[in-house]
């Protein structure tokens, strides 16, 4: 009780183990001096205050006294300023500065573990004095310890480098609507992988071949027009839109090339020189080629009076693929005997024979965002996009796709292509170039997707299948909004009949 009442007599209240003679106060005059006195701290007078340091905080008098401060001054040994990218690298510039000076300065300013942080001493490129100009608040993500649950390789840690780079997550990709916003009934829509009888005109009007008949369908009002009847003795193998929109040519069953006025409905030309059917018409500014399934391609000019002005041979089956490059330098072409040939109009023989497909080669499409680069699908055998630089000939990537590749277009808006497939799944795909990486996978049709077309906005395609449908598909953004698209409510949902 007695020591209690001491210490409040003392105004302070001390542990019961310290006495107040263990708490000296050392006080230093302003000249330097090796004496020194002792002052009791209950006994010193405040207003004689001197520069002072506690010298002794331990409970026995006898024990080594340890200096520290009056103030709290952090451990920069523990502080981990190593975390901030206060560590600089070497480099040659500093190579001959004074690395023992170096050392010590930094020793002194940081603490003796920040040296552990810094280049061994004696080696090349050994720590340097820190640069004022350096980015010190620079955070680094430490390196895990050995106790972190998560491994270095999880991390991203490297041996020789005490910081990492946090890499942003991919970017997803785009969304894709999985169902048509509209489906048109398309009845006698034939399925035949060797036919083309749907196309999308750049005025906005979808031509689809019904058995002996051609129907246009405009897209603006849903409006249907019967363009022309074959008669009972002929019928429609391929219809396909000129550049302008203007005219359309269909080919037929008895070998013939129709050329009508899309928008007084009103045949312009007929061009013979096919021993049979006409499946498949491509149009460039001036020319329309046709090819047949008696194995030969026909170059027709509405300038002039023949039937044709030149012609391809060099298929040995049926040609079922053909396509013009957006230059209308070359002609690409694809056929039962599994070749795919490129062309050009200075010479009769093919300038290339691209023979990989291991199927008949229907699916055909250039790239709108790169000259010379040629795309190909192969039918059920082969189930493979194949792309192609048409410059030197190379094959530069392929993709198997699982099932038969019936249509391919190269997206104009993006560097994305779409394809339709057969057996088995009947699917419609949206690739990504190069990477091939799938966008979307769609589903609908029952049968075989053997017709696709664009609109000419880009944005939506049309498939059509021996099922009898003609699906509508928001697959592609637009030009200045790279973004999801979303349904323009142009067309109203559900099904209506194309005749």
């Amino acid at each position: 009780m007695e020591s209690i009442t001491q210490r409040r007599k003392s105004g302070i209240n001390l542990p019961s183990t310290m006495s107040e003679t263990s708490l000296r106060l050392d006080a230093f005059s302003s000249p330097p001096s090796t004496k020194r006195t002792t002052t009791n701290l209950a006994s010193s007078p405040m207003s004689n205050r001197s520069p002072r340091t506690i010298s002794n905080l331990s409970s026995s008098p006898s024990s080594k006294s340890t200096s520290c401060s009056d103030r709290f001054i952090p451990c920069r040994s523990s502080s981990r300023l190593h975390t901030f990218g206060l560590v600089e690298k070497a480099s040659p510039a500093k190579e001959g500065t004074n690395d023992a000076y170096s050392r010590l300065l930094k020793s002194e300013l940081f603490g003796s573990d920040f040296d552990c942080f810094s280049s061994p001493a004696g080696t090349k490129g050994a720590s340097s004095p820190m640069s004022p100009s350096k980015n010190m608040l620079r955070f680094k993500t430490e390196n895990s310890g050995p106790n972190s649950p998560f491994p270095p390789s999880v991390l991203g840690h490297t041996d020789n480098s005490l910081s990492i780079e946090v890499s942003t997550p991919p970017k997803p990709l785009r969304k894709v609507p999985k169902t048509p916003h509209k489906v048109l009934d398309a009845p006698a829509l034939q399925d035949d992988f060797y036919l083309n009888l749907v196309d999308w005109s750049s005025q906005n009007v979808l031509a689809v071949g019904l058995g002996t008949c051609v129907y246009l369908w405009t897209a603006s009002n849903s409006r249907v027009t019967k363009l022309c009847d074959l008669g009972p003795t002929d019928s429609v193998c391929s219809v396909q839109w000129t550049r302008e929109g203007s005219y359309i040519s269909i080919g037929t069953s008895l070998g013939q090339v129709q050329v009508w006025d899309g928008t007084q409905c009103k045949k312009v030309r007929i061009f013979g020189g096919h021993q049979t059917r006409t499946g498949v018409l491509a149009w460039s500014s001036r020319i329309l080629s046709s090819g047949s399934r008696d194995r030969n391609i026909l170059q027709h000019d509405v300038r002039v009076p023949s039937d044709f002005v030149s012609k391809f041979v060099s298929h040995k089956s049926e040609v079922c693929g053909l396509k013009w490059s957006h230059d209308d330098r070359e002609l690409a072409s694809g056929g039962n005997d599994n070749q795919l040939l490129v062309w050009n109009q200075r010479s009769q023989q093919p300038v290339l024979k691209l023979t990989e497909h291991t199927a008949a080669v229907k699916a055909i499409t250039w790239s709108p965002h790169q000259c010379g680069l040629l795309a190909s699908g192969g039918g059920t055998a082969d189930r493979c996009i194949r792309f192609w630089n048409t410059t030197n000939g190379n094959q530069l990537n392929h993709v198997d796709t699982g099932s038969q590749v019936c249509n391919l277009a190269w997206s104009r808006n993006v560097n994305e292509i779409v394809s339709t497939h057969g057996y088995s799944q009947n699917q419609i795909m949206v690739w990504k170039y190069p990477s091939m990486s799938k966008v979307a996978t769609l589903t609908g049709h029952s049968l075989r997707v053997l017709y696709l077309a664009m609109s000419p906005d880009g944005q939506t395609i049309v498939t059509g299948a021996g099922d009898e449908t003609l699906r509508f598909w928001n697959v592609f953004p637009s030009v200045k909004t790279p973004a999801a698209v979303k349904d323009t409510g142009l067309w109203s949902l559900g099904r209506t009949h194309i005749r």
